[in-house]
Parts: structure tokens; sequence; C-alpha cells
């Protein structure tokens, strides 16, 4: 009797709003410290915001699945609005998509976007998607609209490069990538497409010089291996 007295002082004193707030930033710098924390917050009274971390932490420790139906049920169960139900569906794609699922990340996408149809980003997460299976068409519609919605959308610029020299499109691929670089200069993923363009075209300086600068912004990216594995390739090739 003692304990539930206790345990009902101790929920009442959590402040959830600062709390989540504080959960999720931990999600992102130390995922497994973060789940132990939301699941005895939601022990407290934590609800949804308990739940949302600590699916956020799944995702950060790489249970991807788990993550993305726990992300579905929350966004069903969810009371919020429209926009925020659909927020978390994007998440879930994003966690199907990081799950090698790419049928399933694009139907929930397709959910979220009919909660909220004109969000660019999650008509980017669809694309994404759409690319995964090789249906660069569909791809190329979604980012068509995203970019018509939020034209400073970094991603959708370098997706669409991507898709349209997919498709053979490579001056087009190049004017999207271009103007990735335009709004921003070191963005690696567009440094990287675009090399990729000019040693298409047989620029091997150009994209030598892309490829380098990737290099050498960030050598931790995601962009970094790719860029350093087709710089040894066209080195072979020239030798």
């Amino acid at each position: 009797m003692v304990f539930g007295v206790q345990f009902q002082a101790q929920a009442a004193e959590i402040d959830h709003a600062n709390k989540y707030q504080s959960c999720m930033k931990e999600a992102l710098r130390d995922p497994n410290k973060a789940y132990v924390g939301a699941v005895r917050w939601k022990d407290l009274g934590g609800g949804n915001g308990a739940e949302h971390c600590a699916t956020t932490a799944l995702i950060g420790m790489a249970f991807y699945k788990d993550a993305a139906v726990r992300l579905e049920v929350l966004a069903q169960s969810s009371k919020k609005k429209a926009a925020l139900k659909a927020q978390l569906l994007g998440q879930a794609a994003q966690a199907w998509l990081l799950d090698g699922n790419p049928s399933r990340a694009e139907a929930t996408a397709s959910a979220a976007l009919a909660l909220d149809p004109n969000n660019s980003d999650l008509l980017i997460d669809r694309a994404q998607a759409k690319a995964a299976r090789k249906d660069y068409v569909g791809a190329l519609n979604d980012l068509d609209k995203a970019l018509s919605v939020d034209s400073s959308q970094i991603d959708a610029f370098v997706f669409r490069a991507t898709a349209k020299r997919y498709l053979d499109d490579l001056a087009g691929a190049m004017d999207d990538s271009n103007a990735a670089l335009s709004l921003n200069n070191s963005d690696t993923d567009a440094l990287l497409e675009r090399g990729i363009l000019y040693r298409l075209q047989n620029n091997n300086d150009a994209a030598r010089q892309d490829w380098l600068m990737v290099l050498s912004i960030a050598p931790q990216s995601s962009a970094a291996p790719i860029a350093q594995k087709n710089l040894e390739r066209m080195d072979v090739k020239t030798q």
C-alpha cells in the first residue's frame, strides 16, 4: 500500500511535456537509455508521449519492424489531430523502409497522405519507398508535388535528380543536383549525385572534384563510402 502511494506521488510530480522533450532528445543521443526511461515513464502515466519516445528509441536501436508496427498502432489510437497522426505514420513509413520493406512503407506513407495530402515530407517519404521498388515515375510524380509545395526541400531535389537519372533524363538530373547545391553548396548527397552525373558525361575531373569534396566535408557520412568506391572504380578504368 505504501508503494502504491509513493508510485502515485512520483507520477503526479512528472512534468510530462518537458519529459517528452527530454526523452526524445535522449532517443537520438542514447536510444538504449531512452528506451529504458520511456518504459519506466509509461508505467508512471507517460501515455502516448512515452510510447512515441520508446518507438523512436527502437528505431535508433535498429529494431525497425517493431518500431513501425508500434507507430502504426499509436497513430490509430491517438486522439491527436489528423496532421499529427500523419506524422506518426510518416515515421512508421521511414521505419518500414529501413527494415527493407518498401511496399509496406509506401502503403503507410499513402495512409499518412490521406490525412495530410500536401505534406511535402510525407510525399518525399513515399517517393523514397516508390524508388526502392524501382517505380521511378511514381517517385518523380511525388517529388514534383513535394517541390511545388515547398521548393526549399534539398532532399527532394536530390531524390528527383536520382529518379531522373534512372529515367535517362541526365540534363534534368543535373539541373536538380545544381538546384540542391544552390540551396546548400556542401550537401554531400547532392555532391555525390552530381559526381555520378559528371561521370556519366565522361567529365572525370568534375566527378572527382565532387566526390573528393564529399570525403573532405563529411568523411563519416553515408555518402562518403560511395564516393570513395566511385573514385576507386574510376581510377581503375582510367589507368
